[in-house]
């Protein structure tokens, strides 16, 4: 069985982690290790790095390089049935909260989108927008609505709509994806739902009922227009690590339902602009970067927000150098900054103060500008009638060619 672990807010743990909030507590940041431990996952060594390498023959990416997807449950049985000829598809998801996604947000497409090029595979984006209506203060009309908006950042990533499919719970959920929650619920205790997921007493039992719904594209039989016949089909699923407690409980049920359990290969968060106590949260635009934001916003945050590890003074900072394990401007460099020799020479002369906190500031404006310049001009060519395309319930006759 599963190594079992509840996701727990116990104080000694100084941290909160779980699909609905993230923060540390106090001073401190969010202890990695310690969910590892916590959550039962393994850690991403460079081995796996190298073997997606010689795999695919492609540079792996610097979410890979630099530690970003850190951790991972049988990401090397994908690698394993990859090497024997066998063929796995993707699965990924996003929570449309918000009318426009902040860096965060893409640090999963961005990712995914390179698992999909290098080991050319078919990929299923839900997005849950009845979680958002059930969690948050917005009607299923306005879900609804911000579902397609973020589906058009999403395209704007650079998905090959001959191996995407792209679908809204409100939309998709009936026929073989709700036979397949009603499996999974009644496999899952409600205490056993109360101990991953920490629900309490006075929470609706919409919440209750949810986590089935994020379970099951983990099965290829939720999308028969696709996967008919291949029910043993691996699936992996790129996600930030808060996501974990609903994958445990889908890897604790899928066997008793004759399905493989599903991989996870799970990122760090992308931290909040005042540091790393919590991640980048859409309802704090003052912590965030959105792929909305201007020139000048994206000016404006980092030189007021941006928390430096910085001296208190140019000569001190001179003298004792820059703080890399607290400061923003680095850590958002290490997501960012393609150029592996120009991170190494900027760790080398901040780290040593020979750097100064406004250069690193005005670098990372540059970084940030770029990036989010080309994704709006992406996003604008996205069209109604491509997200239409993009969510078609179709076939998709060449996804593993």
């Amino acid at each position: 069985m599963e190594k079992e672990k509840e996701t727990k807010t116990l104080e000694e743990e100084q941290q909160v982690v779980n699909p609905w909030e993230v923060s540390a507590k106090g001073t401190g940041k969010i202890d990695y290790d310690k969910l590892i431990d916590q959550f039962g996952c393994q850690r991403l060594d460079q081995s796996f790095v190298d073997r997606v390498f010689r795999l695919t023959s492609r540079s792996p990416h610097i979410f890979l390089r630099r530690n970003v997807f850190f951790a991972h449950r049988d990401f090397n049985e994908i690698l394993d049935a990859y090497e024997r000829g066998e063929k796995f598809y993707l699965y990924t998801g996003r929570g449309p909260s918000s009318e426009a996604l902040h860096l965060g947000h893409l640090i999963p497409f961005m990712f995914t989108k390179y698992l999909q090029e290098a080991f050319k595979v078919p990929l299923v984006i839900q997005l849950t927008d009845d979680e958002k209506c059930m969690w948050k203060d917005l009607t299923v009309e306005e879900s609804k609505r911000l579902a397609r908006e973020n589906a058009k950042d999403i395209i704007a990533c650079g998905f090959d709509i001959s191996r995407t499919f792209i679908f809204s719970d409100f939309d998709y959920v009936g026929g073989a994806f709700y036979e397949n929650m009603v499996r999974v619920a009644k496999c899952v205790t409600y205490n056993k739902a109360v101990g991953i997921f920490g629900f309490k007493g006075e929470d609706h039992i919409g919440k209750i009922s949810f986590p089935p719904i994020q379970a099951v594209p983990s099965f290829p039989s939720s999308f028969p227009h696709l996967f008919s016949g291949i029910d043993k089909l691996r699936c992996l699923i790129p996600c930030a690590i808060d996501q974990d407690p609903y994958f445990r409980m889908t890897r604790d049920v899928a066997p008793r339902l004759g399905y493989n359990k599903p991989a996870l290969i799970e990122s760090i968060f992308f931290p909040a602009l005042q540091g790393e106590k919590g991640k980048m949260c859409a309802g704090d635009p003052s912590s965030a970067i959105y792929v909305t934001d201007s020139q000048k916003d994206i000016k404006d945050k980092v030189n007021k927000y941006a928390f430096s590890g910085g001296q208190d003074s140019v000569e001190n900072h001179r003298k004792y150098g820059a703080n890399l394990e607290v400061d923003i401007p680095f850590k958002y460099l290490s997501f960012f900054l393609e150029d592996d020799e120009e991170l190494e020479h900027i760790r080398k002369e901040y780290g040593s103060g020979r750097m100064l906190t406004g250069e690193i500031k005005k670098r990372l404006i540059d970084v940030l500008t770029e990036l989010v310049e080309r994704h709006r001009t992406a996003r604008a060519a996205v069209t109604d009638e491509m997200v239409d395309a993009f969510m078609a319930v179709r076939p998709l006759p060449n996804m593993f060619n």
